[in-house]
Formats: structure tokens, C-alpha cells, sequence
């Protein structure tokens, strides 16, 4: 059914409102690269100092690293706190976050850096700035909207069962977006998890 502009794939099940924050207005994919996503981002800091990451490197709470699930290490991205618009450039080096609702573990001097210390947790925006692999070649597509406002809905309302989704526009039309696979077998397994939520969706090529 077309409504207010609105072409939605998928019949979804709500996850909770009470529990829904307040939508932020989407904005166009960043020239500097295909990756953006926004979500909840966490730090780590004094008691993994000196550790091994994931990758071999020491951790240095003081130094401007990340720990993300799947991108590539080495990989580097903008971070910008949405509560103050505050960024900085971190390099990813270790994996995280465990916590179910978080799409980025940020080191102490780059949370320090955007403001995110003391509250602990934040909305962030990820852009990509380069990495040592090409990027993602599928991402699952569960809507595509004329109006901002609704794929930030959708979003917000799979955020939390899914820290991977994204918006994805090229000015005209904001697509919903989970994932970002190198393989289309990855892809087809999301695209089946979300079937099993009742949540109907498509693989399409990655832009």
C-alpha cells in the first residue's frame, strides 16, 4: 500500500516501543566512502590496558582504536557523537562489542575525544575512511522510504535486535539496510533470520 510517500517491504514485528529512541533525521551516504551506519557505542579503557586485541597489537587505552564484529582490521572510520557532533578518526584493531545493543567499542582517549567518558554510552555515526579490503558486496534491504522520518523509524526499531542496520540514500529514496557481507551466502543467512521474525527483505548488491 502506498501511503505519505512511502513504499514499505515488509509486514515487521515491533520490538517494544517503550523502549524506542527518539529518531534522528537521516542524512545522504558520505562521499568518502560506501559504510555508514549509526547506532550505540560503548569505550574500554584502564582494565584491558596492555592486553592483546584481537588483532596482536597492544591495547593503549590512551591511543585512537575501536573494536567493531566484522569490519576488516586496520580499518579506519569517522566517529561522530550525535549528541554534540563531535568526531574523531579511530583505527579498528580489536572485536566487540559483546553487549547485544552496541555497533562499536571505542578506546578511552577516543571516547574522551567525542565526549562519551562520562555518559558511558552514545549514538554514534560510523563513515567510512578507508580499510585494507575492498568493501562489502551485499547488504539485506528491508525498506526504502521517500521520507526520512519513517526509514528512521524502521531503524530505530531494529536497532536493537539488529546493531548492523543502516540508512542508505542517494537524496531521493532512504533505504533500511542490515548488514554488510563479502559473500552472498552471509547475506542470504540474514535475510533468512529476518524471514524467521516475520520480516520480509531482499539481498541486494552493497553501493
Amino acid at each position: 500500500m502506498l501511503r505519505f510517500g512511502v513504499f514499505v517491504l515488509l509486514p515487521f514485528v515491533l520490538f517494544g516501543c517503550s523502549s524506542l529512541r527518539k529518531p534522528v533525521a537521516a542524512k545522504a551516504t558520505p562521499s568518502i566512502g560506501p559504510f555508514y551506519s549509526k547506532g550505540v557505542a560503548s569505550w574500554y579503557g584502564g582494565e584491558f590496558h596492555g592486553r592483546r586485541t584481537a588483532n596482536g597489537e597492544r591495547y593503549d587505552q590512551y591511543g585512537f582504536t575501536a573494536a567493531h564484529r566484522t569490519l576488516p582490521f586496520g580499518t579506519r572510520l569517522t566517529v561522530t557523537n550525535l549528541a554534540n557532533g563531535l568526531s574523531t578518526v579511530v583505527k579498528v584493531n580489536d572485536r566487540g562489542p559483546f553487549a547485544k545493543d552496541r555497533i562499536l567499542d571505542l578506546s578511552y582517549g577516543a571516547a574522551k575525544a567525542i565526549g562519551l567518558v562520562g555518559p558511558g554510552t552514545g549514538v554514534v555515526q560510523l563513515e567510512l575512511v578507508d580499510g585494507p579490503a575492498p568493501p562489502p558486496r551485499y547488504t539485506v534491504q528491508v525498506g526504502a522510504f521517500s521520507v526520512p522520518e519513517r526509514a528512521n523509524e524502521l531503524h530505530d526499531r531494529l536497532q536493537s535486535t539488529f546493531p548492523e542496520v543502516y540508512v542508505q540514500t542517494d537524496g531521493t529514496w532512504y533505504r533500511v539496510q542490515v548488514g554488510a557481507f563479502g559473500e552472498r551466502d552471509q547475506a542470504e543467512d540474514m535475510r533468512r533470520e529476518l524471514a524467521a521474525l516475520g520480516m520480509s527483505s531482499f539481498v541486494i548488491a552493497a553501493q
